[in-house]
Parts: structure tokens; C-alpha cells; sequence
């Protein structure tokens, strides 16, 4: 990209001269070194993001130097250039962190064509370790409760192991985000994180979901599609809802955990895999087992490790570090000054159960980041039932009591709404919570004027 700093560090000053003209040219800004001395000066005074570095120079070789760069953490994008290449020393420098080698007399089209990949991979490294940060951020534990405290320990015990997780808790409690703190610390952490929700999929589907299928086995199969054992071979399959998989399907996934090998849909020959199987569920599951629909021996065979993750009433005192949190996530998001919570709305933050649990707070903290003008959130602020009112006698302008039917309609509303957030916005599994027909809950959701998000 036009602007950036480039250093040509060569002894020869015929090489030093023509590569700034043509970068100069370019757009790039430039400074010349004649030895791996003066490169490592200049870039001590003042950074660059690319380094043109000759391999042969008196005293200090280019190795050398590249060498000395790396160990001081200078990121800058190195391509050698060497009129003696070979391969020996072109691996050497590639294991040292260089980008390319291009080979004397120098093509100066081609040397600009290196240098702008060069600029262009930095970039992109550069990119990858800000959403990695970000990611690794946002797939932490807020909170210093006790319950909280165990269940870092119970992660960081699990992680380095390939011992399969069941883990336990209510919706929202972030049993999602117990499974990527696993994989992140574990030794698969390189290796693919996919993940399936099983009560998301319709039953005639789930097989094809797990296992893939090929080309024709079924109407629809235009072509042959990788199942997500296979997309996670070598790495962590996290199945959530595990408990609303069908019989026949448990009985499929017990064979893959006991024999690592499969069939897609349709096929005829087996798929050998390597993946670390976490599930989750909100359910009771000896509960599920007693009515006979969840399958003891694959219980056995998912809950090695067995992690419960504690409701947010059950660590009140983490309340307000995650309101702070989100607080500071949702104001960097929508470019919003940065917003804080006055003592009283923090304590009735805390006095309120939270039946949605984390996720609950999350899209609270949201609506206050966007609708709250002023910097600090108050009590007044606050949604009626957070704050200890009755929300029927919350709702008109008038403050006048609601009737009977005004209340009953905007508990049900407020019902609705709060069931489809617990359940990500799928209808499907919100209707079967609130034991309707889809195409009721779908009427009710029109009449209500509640938007689904996209």
C-alpha cells in the first residue's frame, strides 16, 4: 500500500539507488542502510513494514540480521535478496521469518510484485492477531465469584486432555462459551472448533448434518457434502442441545464415539476421524434417561468430564463486572461514549433473578448502551421489572392500572419475546418451550409486532 516505509539495506549503491527511485515512484516512503549494523539502527529509530535485505554484506550477513530483527520483535516483512542464491540458504531464511528471496540482478518490476505480497501477508497477519485478541476476549469468564473461580479451574484441568465434556446449565448461561475456553487451551486449539445445534435441525436432516452424505442419496443431495464430524477431524466437535438428538441418531453418534469412523448418507465406504466430542445441555439428563429418551451408555461415553455452569443468581456478586463489560463492548461497537452504572442501578441489577441468565443481562446492558442518552445509567433507566415495579402497572403513559386483558397480553408478549432470545431467535424451538404450534407462535409474534433480527 502507497505510504508505507520501506528499508533497502544493500552494500552495493547502484542497487541502493535504483530500488528507491522505483519505490519512490511507487508511493512507498524509503530509507537506504549499506550494512545489517545500519539496518538494525534505522529500525531501531524509526519502525518500517517492509525490509529489502541483501543476503551477502560485510561483517554482518543478512541472516544474521533477519536473525537480530526477529529476536528484538521487529515484525517488519523481510524479502532477501541474494545474487549467490540457493536453496540451502533460502530455506534458512524462510525458517528465520522471511517472506520471499528474489535472486540477482534484480527484476524491478518483479521485486516491487514480492514487496506488495509481502505488505499485503503483514496486513493480514496483522488483521488475524486483532480478531484472535478480540475473540479471545469475548470467550472469557467475567466474573471473580467463587463458582466462577472453580469453573476456570475445571476448564484449565480439562483443556489439555482429550477427555470428552458434558456440561450442564440453564439457557444463557454461556455453556457455548465453557466449550470454546476448552478447545482455545487445549492442544487442538489450531485445529477447526465446529459446532452444531441439535435441536436447531429438523430430524430428517441431523444425519446428513453429522455424517455428510454423497451426491444422490437422498432428494435434494445435489452433490457430495462433508458432515460435521469430518469438517472437525483433528479438532473439537461441540454438540449443543444434545438431549433433543433422537434415539436413532444417539445410537449413530455412540458407534462414531466408540469406533472414530463413520458413513456419510448414501455412501459405501467408512471415514476415519480424530475429534474431541464437547456437548451441552439444559436438560436433566438422568431425568431423559428415566423416560427413556436419551440413552445411558452414550451418557456415559459424553460426561467424562462432567462441568456445570452456574446460573447468573447464583453469582449475584459477578453481576456488575459483566454489566461493565458489555457496557464497554456495546459502546466500542456502536461508537458510543463509554457508559456507567450509578450505585442504585447496580444494586437493582443485582437484586433481579434473571431468569435469561447472562445472555439476559447481555441484551439489557445492549438496549441501555443504544437508548440511554446521558453517560451514566440510572435506576430510572432501568426496564419496570428491573427495577422492582410491576410491569402491568409499568405500561401506559396514564400510569393508570392496566385491565386484565391489556396485562394478560403484554405478559404473553413479554413471554414470547424473552423465550425466542433464550432460543436464539428460532421459532421452531421457541414454539415447542411454549408448547405451541409453529404457525401459532408465528401469528402471535406478527400480532405483537415483535421483529425477529436477521
Amino acid at each position: 500500500m502507497a505510504g508505507e516505509r520501506i528499508l533497502i539495506v544493500d552494500d552495493e549503491a547502484g542497487v541502493r539507488s535504483s530500488l528507491r527511485g522505483v519505490l519512490l515512484d511507487e508511493g512507498y516512503k524509503v530509507e537506504v542502510a549499506e550494512s545489517g549494523e545500519q539496518c538494525l539502527e534505522a529500525y531501531e529509530r524509526k519502525p518500517c513494514d517492509a525490509v529489502l535485505l541483501d543476503v551477502w554484506l560485510p561483517k554482518m550477513d543478512g541472516l544474521e540480521t533477519l536473525r537480530e530483527l526477529r529476536q528484538r520483535g521487529m515484525d517488519a516483512a523481510v524479502v532477501m535478496m541474494s545474487g549467490h542464491g540457493n536453496i540451502e540458504t533460502a530455506v534458512r531464511a524462510t525458517k528465520l521469518g522471511a517472506f520471499d528471496f528474489v535472486e540477482k540482478p534484480l527484476s524491478l518490476e518483479k521485486t516491487v510484485l514480492v514487496l506488495r505480497n509481502a505488505l499485503k501477508q503483514r496486513l493480514l497477519e496483522a488483521r488475524n492477531r486483532v480478531l484472535r485478541e478480540q475473540l479471545q476476549r469475548r470467550h472469557t469468564l467475567i466474573g471473580k465469584s467463587s463458582k466462577i473461580e472453580r469453573l476456570r479451574e475445571e476448564i484449565r484441568r480439562a483443556s489439555p486432555t482429550n477427555g470428552r465434556v458434558l456440561i450442564f446449565g440453564e439457557n444463557g448461561t454461556g455453556k457455548e462459551l465453557v466449550a470454546r475456553m476448552i478447545h482455545g487451551t487445549s492442544l487442538r486449539a489450531e485445529e477447526a472448533f465446529v459446532e452444531m445445534n441439535c435441536a436447531a435441525i429438523p430430524e430428517e436432516l441431523i444425519e446428513s448434518e453429522l455424517f455428510g452424505h454423497v451426491k444422490g442419496s437422498f432428494t435434494g443431495a445435489v452433490h457430495d457434502k462433508k458432515g460435521k464430524f469430518e469438517l472437525a477431524d483433528s479438532g473439537t466437535l461441540f454438540l449443543d442441545e444434545i438431549a433433543d438428538m433422537s434415539l436413532r441418531t444417539q445410537a449413530k453418534v455412540l458407534r462414531v464415539l466408540q469406533e472414530q469412523k463413520f458413513e456419510p448418507v448414501g455412501g459405501a465406504s467408512s471415514i476415519q476421524v480424530d475429534v474431541r466430542v464437547l456437548t451441552a445441555t439444559n436438560k436433566d439428563l438422568q431425568e431423559e434417561i428415566h423416560q427413556g429418551r436419551f440413552r445411558e451408555d452414550l451418557y456415559f461415553r459424553l460426561a467424562v468430564i462432567p462441568i456445570q455452569v452456574p446460573s447468573l443468581r447464583d453469582r449475584v456478586s459477578d453481576v456488575p463486572l459483566l454489566a461493565e463489560h458489555f457496557a464497554g463492548e456495546f459502546a466500542q461497537e456502536y461508537g458510543r461514549r463509554p457508559k456507567d452504572f450509578s450505585a442504585p442501578a447496580l444494586a437493582a441489577l443485582k437484586a433481579y433473578r434473571w431468569p435469561g441468565n447472562v445472555r439476559e443481562l447481555k441484551n439489557v446492558v445492549e438496549r441501555l448502551v443504544i437508548m440511554v442518552p446521558h453517560d451514566e445509567i440510572g435506576i430510572s433507566d432501568l426496564p419496570a421489572g428491573l427495577r422492582g415495579e410491576d410491569p402491568a402497572r409499568a405500561g401506559g403513559n396514564s400510569g393508570r392500572p392496566l385491565s386484565l386483558r391489556e396485562g394478560k397480553e403484554r405478559f404473553e408478549r413479554e413471554l414470547i419475546q424473552r423465550t425466542l432470545e433464550d432460543n436464539s431467535w428460532n421459532i421452531t424451538r421457541a414454539a415447542r418451550v411454549l408448547k405451541l404450534e409453529r404457525s401459532h407462535l408465528h401469528r402471535k409474534i406478527k400480532s405483537y409486532g415483535i421483529n425477529i433480527p436477521r
